[in-house]
């Protein structure tokens, strides 16, 4: 117990104001950031475990909170404060004479049913299901509604942006809903019965009442353990999908923006045009990269292009991560004269055989071009 109260403590003073469910919310979602931001961790499974119930349960949580604070009437006790209507038990004492003294003095235990009966049905709150099963569907809704409304914003859609405005709704709603709990009374305010819940568990767990019980026990632990298992395998190794490089060229207008466009035609001898060569890697594992350029004489014909003569003028390495992509500008410059040029891209992974061609590049882009002697 002591060890427990230390721990707690530690949790910043703020949230430990807040009711158990709303300071489980703050605290999820500073772990979420957390998950998500850090070095290393940002690497491990914490961050799907975490950023699924950061997006999928807690905005609508905190919704939900914010619009009922108070509790929600208990189907059983509505039922038990019901009157009864069935026939009176059996009593020996005669009624009393209305309008006498014994008569004013008789408890009316049927009003009283009544008034219980109605303060339970003035309970405007949802029950517990309700607000999980309304959590999961507000969440579902409200997020999507986040990313629109950033789509329009300079941020866009991005990880730090959708980030910060989740979180920020959500501690907004938090913030709400603690402010309209501690405007009720104490006994209308919604709580979770968080310690009912483990003592029974407890309970049943460590007391069970007979061997059946005992084994259904078991049977369920074990059943948990399994399905945390293959859920937490299935998330840290996740199947594989197609491993591919991605091989481009880009100009860069001049207003600074990349496109796949406006690649020079006609150059003179060496003279200079800037390109961006991109390489992006997926495939699951860094990889290094070799990029030959050539400059090549072809020949085509009946749609055949033999190359006649091949002249290297630039050769570059890169080594990029798995799912990262790396940009290279690359300064083109012809050193002999002629029409119809083919500048060939090679890429390689690895290493670079002795004698480069497009047919043992793994990658291959290439541009025609006019060159011109110069003056």
């Amino acid at each position: 117990m002591a060890d427990r109260r230390e721990l707690w403590l530690v949790v910043p003073r703020p949230v430990r104001r807040l009711p158990a469910d709303l300071a489980a919310t703050v605290l999820l979602t500073l772990v979420t950031f957390v998950t998500v931001f850090v070095p290393v961790i940002n690497e491990t499974p914490l961050r799907v475990l975490f950023g699924l119930g950061f997006v999928l349960f807690l905005p609508g949580y905190a919704f939900i909170a914010a619009l009922f604070p108070e509790a929600g009437s208990d189907p059983t006790t509505t039922e038990s404060a019901e009157p009864e209507r069935s026939a009176p038990e059996s009593d020996d004492r005669p009624a009393p004479v209305p309008g006498t003294e014994a008569a004013a003095t008789e408890p009316d235990t049927e009003s009283g049913a009544m008034a219980a009966a109605a303060s339970a049905a003035e309970r405007s709150g949802i029950d517990g299901t309700e607000r999980v099963a309304l959590s999961f569907g507000l969440s579902i809704a409200v997020v999507p509604l986040i990313g629109l409304v950033l789509n329009f914003t300079p941020w866009g859609i991005r990880l730090v942006p959708v980030v910060i405005a989740v979180a920020g709704f959500t501690l907004g709603c938090v913030a709400v809903a603690a402010r309209r709990r501690w405007a009720l009374p104490p006994d209308e305010r919604f709580a979770v019965p968080y310690r009912e819940w483990l003592a029974a568990a407890e309970n049943e767990l460590l007391e069970p009442d007979d061997r059946t019980d005992a084994a259904l026990n078991v049977v369920l632990a074990v059943s948990v353990l399994l399905a945390v298992g293959s859920v937490g395998y299935a998330v840290a190794v996740p199947p594989q999908g197609e491993q591919f490089s991605e091989f481009y060229l880009l100009t860069e207008t001049p207003e600074g923006e990349l496109v796949a466009d406006d690649y020079p035609e006609t150059m003179a001898v060496n003279d200079t045009a800037e390109l961006i060569v991109g390489i992006g890697n997926n495939e699951y594992e860094p990889t290094e990269y070799h990029v030959v350029v050539q400059l090549q004489e072809v020949e085509t014909a009946n749609n055949s292009t033999t190359v006649l003569e091949r002249t290297e003028i630039d050769r570059f390495d890169a080594t990029v991560e798995h799912n990262e992509t790396h940009q290279e500008r690359h300064a083109l410059r012809p050193m002999r004269s002629g029409e119809d040029l083919r500048v060939q891209y090679l890429l390689y992974r690895d290493s670079v055989p002795e004698e480069p061609t497009g047919e043992n590049a793994y990658r291959d882009l290439h541009l025609w071009i006019d060159v011109t002697e110069p003056g």
